[in-house]
Parts: C-alpha cells; sequence; structure tokens
C-alpha cells in the first residue's frame, strides 16, 4: 500500500511550494514547467514564490517498440541525453535512434510554439531557475533539462519534484545546484501510484494556466 498520495497535481504543487520558500519574492527567480504534467504543478509553485512561470519543453526518447521504456531524452535546442548501456543491451540501431530523435524534436518544438501563444522566450541567464515536473522515476528527461538549459548560464539549476526515486534525485545532484523533493518512498514505483487523480494533463490546460501565469505577472509588475 502506497503510504501517501497526492491528491492531484495542484495539491502536489502546493505543497512543494512550502520546499521552495526560500526562493520566493525574488526578482531572479524563474519557474519553468515540463510539460504536460508538470505545468499545474509549476503554476502552484510559481503562484506562492510569486515568480514568473513559462513551459520547458523535453520529451523522452521511447526505446522502439517499448515506447514506455526511456532510452534518453531531447531537448528543443537538440540537447540529448543517452542511457547509452540500455541502448547497447537492446541493439537499438543508429538509424532507429535518428528517427526516435527526430519526431521527438519536431513534437518540442510543435509544443513550444503551441503552448507560447507568440510570447518570446525568457531569459535564464543570470536567474535562479526552478525546474518543476509532476515526478521523476529514471529522471532521463530532467536530467536533459538541466544539461541544456545550464548551456544558457543561469545563476543556479533548482530541480524541484512532489515525488521522486532518492537515487534518481541523488543523481541529478551531478547537473542539478539543488534537488528538492518532499517525498522519496522506497520501493519507488510508477509516479501516477503517488495520486489520487493523475489523469493525463491536455494542450488546452497547459495552454490556460500558462495565460494564467502569465496574467498574473503582469498585473504584479503594474503594481509594483
Amino acid at each position: 500500500m502506497v503510504p501517501f498520495r497526492y491528491r492531484n497535481r495542484t495539491d502536489a504543487g502546493r505543497y512543494l511550494a512550502e520546499s521552495l520558500a526560500a526562493y520566493a519574492d525574488s526578482p531572479k527567480t524563474l519557474v519553468l514547467a515540463l510539460p504536460r504534467g508538470g505545468v499545474p504543478v509549476a503554476f502552484e509553485v510559481a503562484t506562492r514564490l510569486h515568480a514568473p512561470l513559462d513551459a520547458y519543453v523535453v520529451r523522452k526518447l521511447g526505446v522502439p517498440g517499448h515506447e514506455e521504456l526511456a532510452m534518453g531524452a531531447v531537448a528543443g535546442d537538440g540537447t540529448v541525453v543517452l542511457d547509452d548501456r540500455l541502448i547497447a543491451a537492446l541493439g537499438v540501431t543508429q538509424d532507429q535512434f535518428d528517427d526516435v530523435v527526430g519526431r521527438e524534436l519536431a513534437e518540442v518544438r510543435r509544443r513550444e510554439e503551441a503552448y507560447r501563444d507568440g510570447r518570446p522566450e525568457p531569459e535564464v541567464s543570470g536567474r535562479v531557475v526552478i525546474v518543476n515536473d509532476d515526478g521523476l522515476a529514471t529522471g532521463s528527461t530532467m536530467r536533459a533539462a538541466a544539461i541544456a538549459l545550464r548551456r544558457r548560464a543561469p545563476a543556479s539549476i533548482v530541480v524541484a519534484v512532489p515525488t521522486a526515486a532518492a537515487r534518481t534525485c541523488e543523481e541529478l545532484k551531478s547537473v542539478a545546484d539543488d534537488v528538492v523533493c518532499p517525498y522519496t518512498p522506497e520501493p519507488f514505483y510508477a509516479v501516477g501510484l503517488y495520486y489520487d487523480d493523475f489523469r493525463q494533463t491536455t494542450d488546452d490546460e497547459v495552454r490556460a494556466l500558462l495565460r494564467k501565469a502569465a496574467a498574473l505577472e503582469a498585473r504584479r509588475w503594474s503594481v509594483a
């Protein structure tokens, strides 16, 4: 039996925000969400920290024929993170790998255009970037995100998720300046097991939350 469960991603985001209070009300703080499931979590975090929110799209590279199994991940700037041992063990060919990368990179760019509504990408340089998702198992997509973001010279990168495998959190410390995760059950199973409601977040929900966050940010600046 799972000892603890979040009600939904909104509940998880509110809980996670409590662990990130030190980053509140700072002009340097920027919250980025890994869509789609990370956006409802990150919206609550950004709202409570009084920080801007945007999406940062990274896609898992699924093994051909076993797409639920991640052999790596790709970010919008083309950064690819690989699980070389898994690729070798399963005999994934270069042509198969290139096909998956090309398909997922196209999806990354489609989502970036769809979610941003013409808004420019946020400035990352010199910012404290908090990267949210709804949970981490292997952490391949989060690792790709952190590595890609590092190239844009942030002041620091904080990986923050409501639940994750403890080993994954430790491994991510090699690419992030801080890793915040309130709940690391052992043994760790699928992320969805730690939520009562883990229904898929839709593109429309992502767009609506990002628009709402942009409106809140504009309002903060107007009264500042």
